[in-house]
């Protein structure tokens, strides 16, 4: 008998003393070779998503401390915490660099004559500070502030590995110490205080800057967790309590006062109010709410007062699911990282190879070791992987957390990578294009048939099915005395039979009655699908009883919508279970110029699977659960209008508005974020490009080389939080 396989879990780790993009690829390739682990390390957030079976947290935990970083559990709770370690290492990191630049500055009032001429002239074109002075300023720079790049260096190679650290502290270590020699032996040298510290000093302003900026690509998702009410005011025996929101259970009773934020999601018990929905949505327009409507969490409440009963709480709030959504979006990784991974691999042993022979070229060609060395330093410090790290995950996390805030909720980094290449978007008609609220309008019963008995034997049949079109024929019999109805089956396609009373009823599509036999009258039937109703017909122990038209009323966004993504080179294909003539005449109406009818849900997957063989890069709307096949088969599947958790979970892209309008937004932002990706992959990459073969030349100063590498880094962040310009 097979054991069970081993339950596999989730867990997100907070990484500490990662420095570039080298670390973030060393902890995720050895997290990756333990069995049963797939890990994700994203170096702008310095967090880790790891799937895990057969081992322990400790297991992980201990595996990145071997590597020679340090990690623990992040969760909701120690966020805080975590935010305010990195809050006080900031601050100790601040004041070094506020000594290390009073330390440097005298250094640097000297090196005006480093853009005068080579490296070897350089000597008698200015006047030295006494070299004693430059070794006792620049020494505490090498050994106290710059001992971060030490130990990080020994915990690199002791894992196995090179990254940032070993470069800065090579290059820097090898131009102070030779300086060193010099001054203490008395040789005949330049010494090149000046340039260990100056570089150390601008390294560590650009991982100021760096933090800094990186913290701003968060705030989406620090703003949501802030959104959460602290307090809730209880209803209970009449009177009010203030009680803290996490005490709150399912069925309590609180009320929301004007101006208050709703605590957790719930019902309305009573008042009447508008709320203010557009933290969660992105619809500035407020939402009238009375008894028996939904209230969430985080949601502002007018001027009314509302009654509410809690339905959602703690990690069950929409709030909570938006939260737990976007943060495994901004953990994890779009398939254009892969080569800045590839690339961050090999880098820094790479890297050191070209400064070993940039040293040995060019004290072979010039025939002097001191250029050479300063040379092979410049490679060095020039070559910071740092960029290269930052360059997909920071414009992911600003792009994903953008559209939180717009009601664009993004599962994950390879959706909103692909959503960029669609072409081809799938709608069904009811309730994409439609209000999804259809209604009767036109009850047309055989002769002999009253009105009312077509009504109430069709609605009879219909009673507890969840489809807005049998929804629209309970809701017109309303007032009838309706009979629960036995045996009843879904005829897939057509409609459905069961018996009422001891009568056997079929109500079905015009389609469906030619089968049976009973095809409608097309001179009643034309008018009614050309008009973009939906008809159907009712047979009674095989006897024709009439015919119900029913309109579901288009969005009044939708026609904007169609023209909008047209515009955009995406071309919008209607899939529809309805009849010819009403598809074709919805079509008409809202500019759709492809569709399919009398489509079954079968059909649907196979249609998108196809258009995917003609090279299509194919989008499909749906509910999530009904459309699950052609979700599924889709490129990106998109959910309008999330009420709960489950619709989180179905799609790729789900938007909370019910507006077609919010998969164009979806896909103008996919296309934004991926631009500044781009952007920042080509600054990354340029850096280095140009940088390392001019420094091997010997045309790029090391302080100028430690300039770039800092301006580097925070010139990726900085275009990456352009985005929070991005506007639907």
């Amino acid at each position: 008998m097979n054991a069970p396989a081993p339950q596999e879990n989730t867990v997100e780790l907070a990484l500490e003393g990662m420095t570039c993009a080298a670390c973030a690829a060393r902890i995720e390739k050895g997290l990756n070779k333990m069995p049963g682990v797939t890990a994700a390390v994203n170096f702008a957030s310095e967090k880790a998503q790891v799937r895990y079976s057969g081992v322990s947290v400790e297991d992980l935990l201990a595996r990145v401390e071997k590597i020679g970083y340090k990690a623990s559990v992040s969760t909701r709770e120690t966020r805080g915490e975590e935010k305010a370690k990195k809050l006080a290492q900031y601050a100790a990191d601040r004041r070094q660099f506020i000594i290390a630049a009073l330390l440097t500055v005298p250094l640097l009032a000297q090196m005006g004559w480093m853009f005068a001429g080579p490296v070897e002239t350089l000597a008698h074109h200015h006047a030295e500070l006494p070299r004693w002075l430059q070794f006792a300023l620049a020494t505490p720079v090498q050994l106290w502030v710059g001992w971060r790049f030490y130990v990080g260096a020994w915990h690199a190679l002791r894992g196995g590995g090179g990254n940032m650290d070993v470069l800065v502290a090579i290059g820097t270590g090898a131009a102070w110490l030779f300086s060193s020699v010099v001054f203490l032996f008395g040789l005949d040298e330049h010494v090149y205080f000046e340039a260990s510290a100056t570089v150390i000093t601008l390294v560590l302003l650009g991982k100021l800057m760096e933090a800094r900026a990186k913290v701003k690509t968060g705030e989406a998702i620090e703003a949501l967790i802030r959104l959460q009410p602290q307090t809730a005011t209880l209803l209970v025996d009449g009177e009010y309590r203030t009680v803290p929101v996490g005490s709150l259970v399912p069925d309590d009773v609180f009320v929301v006062r004007g101006g208050e934020s709703v605590p957790v999601d719930g019902v309305v018990l009573a008042g009447d109010s508008s709320v203010n929905e557009s933290m969660l949505t992105g619809e500035s327009v407020p939402v009238q709410k009375r008894s028996g409507d939904r209230v969430l969490a985080a949601t502002v409440n007018g001027n009314g007062q509302l009654t509410c009963r809690a339905t959602g709480v703690g990690s069950h709030t929409l709030l909570a699911g938006i939260i737990r959504l976007v943060e495994a979006a901004q953990g994890s990784k779009a398939p254009v990282q892969r080569l800045a991974d590839q690339v961050a691999a090999v880098f820094v042993p790479v890297v050191m190879v070209i400064a070993v022979l940039t040293l040995f070229g060019n004290w072979w060609w010039h025939g002097a070791f001191t250029p050479a060395l300063i040379n092979a330093v410049a490679v060095l410090v020039i070559a910071c992987p740092c960029a290269l790290g930052l360059a997909t995950p920071t414009a992911i996390m600003v792009g994903t957390g953008k559209g939180a805030q717009q009601g664009i909720l993004i599962r994950n980094a390879a959706a909103l990578e692909l959503a960029e290449r669609l072409d081809m978007l799938a709608v069904d008609k009811t309730g994409t294009l439609t209000e999804g609220a259809p209604r009767v309008t036109d009850v047309l019963p055989a002769e002999g048939v009253g009105e009312t008995v077509l009504l109430l034997l069709a609605a009879s049949l219909e009673q507890g099915a969840t489809h807005p079109l049998a929804q629209a024929v309970v809701a017109r019999a309303e007032g009838l005395s309706l009979v629960a109805p036995t045996n009843v089956e879904v005829l897939v396609g057509k409609g459905v039979q069961g018996r009422v009373g001891e009568q056997l009823l079929v109500l079905a599509s015009p389609a469906g009655l030619a089968e049976l036999g009973h095809a409608p009258d097309d001179g009643v039937l034309a008018p009614l699908q050309s008009a973009g109703k939906t008809v159907v017909g009712l047979l009674a122990d095989n006897r024709f009883m009439g015919l119900l038209a029913i309109a579901d009323p288009l969005r009044a966004t939708t026609t904007a919508a169609v023209a909008r993504l047209q515009q955009m080179g995406v071309e919008v294909l209607m899939l529809t279970g309805d009849n010819k003539r009403t598809a074709a005449a919805i079509a008409q109406t809202v500019g759709i110029h492809r569709f399919e009818a009398e489509v079954l849900p079968q059909r649907k997957s196979a249609a998108i699977a196809e258009l995917k063989r003609q090279g299509k890069h194919v989008g499909m709307v749906g509910d999530g659960i009904n459309d699950a096949p052609a979700l599924a088969a889709a490129d990106v599947s998109f959910a309008m209008g999330a009420g709960s958790d489950v619709a989180l979970e179905a799609a790729d892209i789900t938007l909370m508005r019910d507006d077609l309008n919010g998969i164009a937004a979806a896909i103008s932002l996919s296309r934004a974020t991926l631009r500044k990706i781009r952007q920042n992959l080509f600054f990354a990459f340029i850096y280095n490009v140009l940088g390392i073969p001019l420094a091997a030349l010997g045309m790029l100063n090391p302080v100028i080389a430690g300039a770039a590498m800092a301006a580097s880094s925070v010139s990726v962040v900085s275009n990456s939080l352009l985005l929070k310009r991005w506007k639907p």
